[in-house]
C-alpha cells in the first residue's frame, strides 16, 4: 500500500511518519522546500518527544520520503491548514487546493480522506470537485473524512492509542477507511457518516473552550474578589459532580482557539454560548497585558525608574515550540507596543529564536526581573524559586502553591 500525505505540518508530518512505521509506504507532499528537504535528510522541523527517533528509523528504512509534488498511491490524505478569512470565517482553499493536486493522480479503488478541520459539508464538496474533475471517477473512489485527536507533546501516543471517527460519504468509503486507518490505530474506530465526524471534531473543541472560558472568567471574578482562585478550583472540585479546568492566560493553538468559529460563522444565532466563550477567551489574553502594563506604571510611580519586565512563555500550552494562535504571543505583543521604552525580557524555553523577538534564557530573566508575568507554565518555570523582592503576575499557575495569584 502506498500512501500520499498532503501536508507536513504538526499533524501531517507525525501521521506520516507513524504509518511509514506501521509498513506503509508514504510519500509526504508539501509547499515549503525547507520542509521538505529537512524530511528527506530524517530531520523532523518541529518539537515533538521521541518522533526525531521514528522519522531517522523510517527514512532509514526507505519507507518515508519527502517531495512537493504528488505520487500515484492508494490512499491520498489532505492534511493541510483550514485559516480564516474575514469577521473569523473558515478558509478552505488549502484543503480545495490539494484536493486539486491529487485530482490528476486518483484511479478506480482510491481513498481520499480529509483531515484538516473543516466546516460541516467540505468532504460532500470536496467529493463533488473530484467528480467535476475526474467525472469517470464518480462512484468508483472512496471518499470519507477523520479528523485528529492528539494533544502537541504527547502525539505519538495519541495517534496510536486514541480513538478515531471515521465518517465517509457512504457506507463503503467508511469501511474503506476504516481499513486503512487499522494499519496504524490502536484506538477503537468509530463508524458514522462525513458530515458527523467533521461537527464531531467542532464539537469537543468547542466543549474545551467552553469549559475553559468558566475557567477563566472565575479568574477575572476572583482577582475582583481578592480570592486565590487556584485554590478556589481546587476546592470546588472536591464535589463529586465538580471538574472545573484551570484558568490561563487565554486560550490558543491549531484547534481550541480556532474550530468554535467554524460554528459561529455558519451557525450564529444558534451558536450563543459557543461565540460567548470564544469572547471571554480573547478578553483574557486582553486582560492580562493591561494588568502587565498596570503593574509597569504602579513600578515607575513608586521607584521611579522604569522596571525590568520578564514575559515569560509565548507558546499556546506548557511545554511545546508551537506558537499558533498564542495567547501569550498576543499579550508579548500588546505590552511591547504599549511600553516601548520598559527592558521586557522575552522567554521561551522551547523555542531557539524567533523572527521577530529576542529571547532570554529563563533563568536569567527570572533574576533580573523587577516584575515577572508566568504566560505559560512551562515545566522549567515551576523549578523557580518565589522571591517575595519581585512583582509576580502569575496567570499561568506557575507558582501556585508557592504564593497566591
Amino acid at each position: 500500500m502506498k500512501a500520499c500525505f498532503m501536508g507536513l505540518g504538526y499533524i501531517g508530518l507525525p501521521t506520516a511518519i507513524i504509518a511509514a512505521g506501521s509498513g506503509i509506504q508514504v510519500i509526504g507532499v508539501d509547499v515549503n522546500p525547507k520542509v521538505v528537504e529537512m524530511t528527506n535528510r530524517g530531520v523532523i522541523h518541529i518539537v515533538e518527544p521521541g518522533l526525531q527517533e521514528l522519522c531517522s528509523e523510517v527514512m532509514e528504512s526507505g519507507k518515508l520520503k519527502a517531495s512537493d509534488v504528488p505520487e500515484e498511491s492508494d490512499v491520498y490524505l489532505i492534511v493541510v491548514p483550514t485559516p480564516f478569512k474575514g469577521n473569523h470565517e473558515p478558509d478552505i482553499s488549502y484543503v480545495e487546493a490539494a484536493t486539486r493536486m491529487v485530482a490528476p493522480f486518483l484511479k478506480k479503488g482510491d481513498l481520499f480522506v480529509i483531515e484538516s478541520t473543516s466546516p460541516v459539508g467540505t468532504t460532500e464538496k470536496m467529493a463533488n470537485l473530484l467528480y467535476a474533475l475526474r467525472p469517470e471517477l464518480e462512484g468508483k473512489i472512496y471518499i470519507a473524512y477523520c479528523p485528529e485527536r492528539v494533544l502537541p507533546g504527547n502525539v505519538i501516543y495519541e495517534l496510536m492509542q486514541n480513538d478515531r471517527v471515521i465518517g465517509g460519504i457512504n457506507s463503503e468509503s467508511t469501511e474503506k477507511a476504516i481499513q486503512f486507518y487499522r494499519h496504524f490505530v490502536r484506538g477503537t474506530l468509530h463508524r458514522t457518516n462525513a458530515r458527523t465526524a467533521e461537527m464531531c471534531k467542532l464539537t469537543e473543541n468547542s466543549s474545551r473552550d467552553v469549559q475553559i472560558a468558566f475557567a477563566n472568567e472565575l479568574s477575572l471574578i476572583c482577582d475582583k474578589a481578592g480570592i486565590n482562585v487556584w485554590e478556589l478550583i481546587e476546592l470546588a472540585n472536591k464535589h463529586p459532580r465538580v471538574n472545573i479546568l484551570q484558568p490561563g492566560s487565554g486560550v490558543g493553538g491549531h484547534c481550541i482557539a480556532v474550530d468554535p468559529y467554524f460554528l459561529t460563522s455558519e451557525f450564529p444565532y444558534e451558536s450563543q454560548l459557543i461565540s460567548k466563550a470564544r469572547e471571554i477567551n480573547n478578553y483574557k489574553a486582553f486582560w492580562c497585558a493591561e494588568k502587565i502594563e498596570n503593574a509597569i506604571l504602579r513600578f515607575f510611580l513608586e521607584h521611579h525608574r522604569k522596571p525590568v519586565v520578564a514575559l515569560m512563555g509565548l507558546s499556546f500550552k506548557p511545554d511545546i515550540d508551537d506558537l499558533r494562535e498564542s495567547p501569550a504571543k498576543y499579550i508579548t505583543s500588546k505590552v511591547l507596543q504599549r511600553s516601548a521604552d520598559t527592558d521586557i525580557l522575552i522567554v521561551e524555553p522551547n523555542v531557539h529564536e524567533h523572527p521577530v523577538f529576542k529571547l532570554t534564557d529563563y533563568k536569567s530573566a527570572y533574576t533580573r526581573a523587577d516584575i515577572v508575568a508566568f504566560l505559560v507554565s512551562h515545566k522549567e518555570f515551576k523549578t523557580l524559586p518565589h522571591n517575595e523582592e519581585k512583582v509576580i503576575l502569575d496567570f499561568a499557575g506557575c507558582l501556585r502553591n508557592k504564593v497566591s495569584s
